[in-house]
């Protein structure tokens, strides 16, 4: 979610915003260690694929394997991106800043300006950059994972998140405010083709095994669709509840504001994070249909998956904590409350898989925890608003986009 008025961006003041975010904290609280050596295993790069085919290196593969997350063990590093050194870039959406920090010693490296409300940084499919969605600016700032430095912004339409098709062939953007998806060219981020939704706050998304289908979250709307990716058709919508266009009073039962989606190790399951109805949606990647719900805690947010694929990490931002989720059993097997409180939000896990890093959303700064016991490992202050936080490099073939969603 963007931090400002949900339903109009215009003339929205940062002061305005300041209110607002401690409005909706208030109301959802009521209602990097080092990484694994780069002479470990290396997974073997991906091909993109040829016009109007989903098809890359290891995708039959895919549809047969028990984990889809195979390919994103520690020492899995892809040859293109292993020498590149190992920061935490963290968008800070109300300073218009990003701050790169070293996991080793949670030093803060540099901060550099970017465009306005920076919200997601994306490693792209090939890994070669790191995108920078500058969502008020409608702007994406690339920055190289080699050097750590900005390049000049490339214009975008509304790109509050980013994604890329399985096979490399499309950049997906997250038009958020627009209602829409545009697929741009993953290289050039020139606009190829542009897919209106039949919803409002359409902004995370994960792919099925095959890369065929994709499951989107509406924020605004309650609602999920199930898009057919090569045909690039919404076909069909799931509701979850009522939507919350403006909460400012506790949702009660029955509202949906559903967040980050994931897809399970064995590929049959979508988690979908929900923040409004607190948990966890279970739905069927086979059937697209609602399966259950599991309660995790307040404001239900972001996922994280381990390096081995067995666990789903799972922010609760409004009362700052992390549930723990087994893919084998769909059963909730810790929670880890975060010391003082806080409000983790969007991350993603070291290298060797020891650390996972989570922004503070509403508290200025990004959490270093253990993996294994939930431990408190850092806290870090960034810049004001710190949203999606990148970790790179990570282990695997190619990257689906988002924050480091990697297969």
């Amino acid at each position: 979610m963007r931090l400002g008025d949900i339903n109009s961006r215009g003339g929205t003041g940062h002061a305005a915003i300041a209110l607002i975010i401690t409005g909706i904290a208030t109301i959802l609280i009521a209602g990097c260690a080092p990484a694994a050596p780069a002479t470990g295993r290396k997974a073997a790069p991906a091909k993109a694929g040829k016009q109007g085919k989903l098809v890359h290196a290891g995708h039959k593969r895919a549809r047969q394997a028990m984990n889809v997350y195979a390919h994103i063990g520690a020492g899995m590093m892809n040859p293109r991106w292993a020498d590149d050194p190992y920061r935490i870039y963290v968008p800070n959406s109300l300073s218009n800043t990003v701050t790169e920090i070293n996991p080793r010693s949670y030093k803060v490296i540099r901060t550099f300006a970017v465009g306005q409300q920076p919200n997601h940084i994306t490693p792209s499919w090939n890994g070669t950059r790191l995108w920078v969605n500058n969502t008020d600016s409608s702007s994406l700032t690339p920055v190289s994972p080699a050097t750590g430095r900005p390049g000049r912004p490339v214009p975008v339409a509304d790109p509050y998140n980013l994604y890329f098709t399985p096979d490399g062939r499309y950049a997906m953007v997250m038009a958020e405010a627009l209602n829409r998806i545009n697929f741009l060219s993953p290289r050039t981020m020139r606009l190829r083709h542009s897919m209106p939704v039949p919803c409002s706050g359409v902004n995370h998304l994960d792919f099925t095994a095959d890369g065929h289908y994709a499951l989107a979250s509406c924020e605004f709307s309650g609602r999920l669709l199930w898009i057919d990716v090569p045909a690039r058709k919404v076909i069909k919508t799931i509701r979850l509840g009522k939507p919350m266009s403006s909460p400012m009073t506790p949702p009660g039962p029955g509202y949906s504001m559903p967040q980050d989606v994931r897809l399970s190790a064995n590929g049959k399951t979508f988690y979908v994070a929900d923040m409004a109805a607190n948990g966890v949606w279970l739905v069927s990647a086979r059937r697209a249909r609602v399966i259950r719900f599991l309660h995790t805690g307040t404001g239900t947010h972001g996922f994280l998956v381990s390096r081995n694929g067995k666990d789903l990490f799972i922010s609760n931002r409004g009362e700052g904590s992390i549930s723990v989720l087994d893919f084998a059993t769909n059963k909730l097997v810790h929670k880890w409350r975060i010391p003082g409180g806080g409000s983790p939000d969007m991350g993603g896990i070291s290298p060797d898989g020891t650390v996972m890093w989570w922004s503070g959303r509403y508290n200025g700064v990004v959490y270093a925890m253990s993996t294994s016991t939930g431990r408190l490992l850092a806290r870090i202050p960034v810049g004001a608003g710190p949203h999606g936080v990148c970790v790179f490099p990570q282990p695997g073939r190619y990257s689906l986009g988002h924050t480091g969603n990697f297969r």
